[in-house]
């Protein structure tokens, strides 16, 4: 060899080198691959099946990829899905669900009521435990059998090849597509990383957690004897997921309501609040449809916020006035001594403590019918406007504006809540809230057609799902859970819930600081937010620097305790701070 040659040996060698290393690689990837896939199909051809009392399920690995961290339990009736939060994405696991032909039998008899189907403790998880350790077992006897037959016909007719450096691969392989999943699976379905108890359709309308419109009991009664086994699971499964901190007795509870535009349905506000105990409702605006106050009074709207028999919570929205300066509704909805406005007028902002939770938040300044190029710009002149009153002052549990733009730059020491876009969301600890009357009959009744219409249905707005949430705070001042619903056939009288999520409040909200206390008997006070200078706030302090986070004591007034019963709501208006048991009138 010459000289001449051997730069060129030594350069193509390594790249040589490297490829072999790649293909091996890739050739233990797709092995791994490959041998989930028959694990998975496996499960999927041959499901296990594991029992209870009146239930059977055929259990497999969900084949979908968006059910990770999920197991999904399809029924006629709605689905129940458990949604937990992992490290890694873990397989989804399906459980279908079959009733036991001699508890029908007993129905037809009348020998058998609901609380007798309710599974007994540590039951459902006695048989999901045995289920899934079946199921591994199957899924790794899947992923070694698939193993063996594509290595084998590999093979086939290729002795010449080095049996070591193939087995090799092959055993790495099987190792990953096991392990991997398996991690995932086990670090994931764990009672400490539940997100979310989801119900749809029936199963969400006559859930047990709540007196929402129906009695269980009573419902059930008039249901089918699949339809009472159903429901008793699902409350099994709820009670058997939900955390004890998330489902304990809470400090507050507070209805979460948006773009009303203008439809009075505060009777059915007033039942909410009655059946889940609501401390106080708060509405992030657009009451109306175009700002004129004369909308609210033909549909009796103002009345009935009145006697709702809890505060109510308001900022506008971009429908509740004529013009930027148009401030009409806001001094009708004053006159009104349930009402709490956080932006009383422009620039003033207010702070609500609802049974020792703190709630700040500020209007919409757009206005019906406004033409913008920039609404960006002018939501986020508008949180730097709030930023800018609120200086110094301690971060809200809750921070309520209308429009999400507004509240994205803004910090919060709990939540954010918004509404305007018609459909509800979550996204960190921003919740949006979806529209209460499927946006008003005026925006969004649909005429039905002539044909192929489903009388039912008519009238409704399909992809326009009536929605509201319930937000829970504990007695630290923590956020307990958020419950989701979307409902429809409001319209034609008939409400139907298409899902009901319940979702744990670790997964919303940082923890707040220690020592609070929430409760109803802290009652309700307002006071408006003084803004701590600039230079204050640079100054040095030589004892607690946390001091600076408090409002300045000599600008604030004791709150006025004030018993609604023999006071005069005028007087309560004129306060500078009010105090009024939670839950109760003011």
């Amino acid at each position: 060899m010459t000289q001449a040659e051997e730069p060129v040996t030594r350069s193509t060698a390594p790249p040589r080198a490297w490829a072999g290393r790649l293909r091996a690689v890739l050739t233990v990837l797709v092995l791994a691959v490959v041998g989930y896939a028959g694990g998975m199909a496996t499960t999927n051809l041959w499901p296990i099946t594991t029992e209870t009392d009146n239930f059977s399920a055929a259990v497999r690995v969900s084949p979908s990829p968006f059910q990770a961290n999920v197991v999904h339990t399809p029924t006629v009736f709605g689905d129940i899905d458990l949604h937990f939060a992992g490290p890694l994405p873990a397989p989804g696991i399906e459980a279908r669900l079959q009733v036991k032909e001699e508890i029908t039998d007993l129905f037809t008899r009348g020998r058998v009521d609901v609380d007798a189907l309710t599974p007994q403790e540590g039951e459902v998880r006695e048989a999901m435990n045995s289920g899934l350790r079946n199921l591994a077992l199957k899924f790794v006897g899947g992923v070694l059998v698939t193993q063996a037959a594509v290595v084998g016909l590999w093979l086939l007719g290729r002795s010449h090849l080095p049996w070591r450096r193939s087995a090799t691969a092959v055993g790495v392989a099987t190792v990953l597509a096991v392990t991997v999943p398996s991690l995932a699976a086990i670090t994931t379905y764990r009672a400490t990383n539940f997100a979310a108890f989801e119900a749809t359709s029936l199963l969400g309308t006559v859930r047990g957690s709540g007196g929402m419109f129906t009695d269980i009991q009573g419902q059930a009664q008039r249901a089918t004897p699949y339809v009472q086994n159903l429901l008793a699971l699902s409350d099994a499964l709820q009670n058997e997921f939900v955390p004890a901190e998330t489902a304990a007795d809470p400090g507050a509870r507070f209805l979460l309501i948006s773009d009303v535009h203008g439809m009075n349905y505060y009777p059915l506000v007033q039942q909410i609040v009655e059946d889940e105990e609501i401390t106080a409702v708060i509405d992030t605006g657009d009451m109306l449809n175009f700002g004129r106050v004369q909308e609210g009074e033909l549909a009796g709207m103002y009345s009935a916020i009145a006697d709702l028999g809890v505060p109510y919570v308001f900022v506008r929205g971009n429908h509740d006035a004529l013009n930027a300066t148009d401030e009409s509704l806001l001094r009708r909805l004053e006159q009104i001594p349930n009402v709490i406005l956080l932006e009383p007028t422009a620039g003033q902002y207010v702070e609500a403590d609802v049974a020792g939770v703190r709630i700040e938040g500020f209007n919409d300044w757009r206005y019906f019918a406004e033409v913008n190029d920039d609404f960006g710009a002018q939501q986020a002149a508008a949180a730097e406007r709030f930023a800018e009153g609120t200086q110094g002052w301690p971060l809200p549990d809750v921070l309520v504006s209308h429009q999400p733009y507004a509240l994205r730059p803004l910090d919060t020491g709990g939540v954010k809540v918004n509404g305007h876009m018609h459909a509800p969301d979550l996204d960190g600890n921003r919740i949006q809230v979806g529209t209460f009357t499927g946006g008003g009959l005026v925006n969004h009744f649909q005429v039905p057609e002539t044909t192929g219409e489903d009388e039912e249905t008519a009238g409704e707005l399909v992809g326009q799902p009536y929605a509201f949430d319930i937000l829970a705070f504990g007695t630290d001042c923590s956020v307990q859970s958020l419950t989701r619903y979307t409902y429809r056939n409001l319209v034609s009288g008939r409400p139907q819930f298409d899902n009901v999520t319940v979702i744990n409040g670790n997964r919303v909200a940082a923890d707040p600081e220690e020592g609070r206390t929430c409760g109803a008997d802290l009652g309700v006070s307002t006071q408006e937010i003084v803004p701590v200078p600039e230079e204050e706030l640079s100054q040095e302090v030589d004892d607690d620097p946390a001091v600076l986070l408090e409002p300045p004591v000599a600008d604030l007034q004791e709150p006025a305790v004030v018993d609604p019963a023999v006071v005069d709501p005028a007087v309560v208006d004129q306060a500078p701070a009010t105090a009024r048991p939670a839950g109760a009138a003011p």
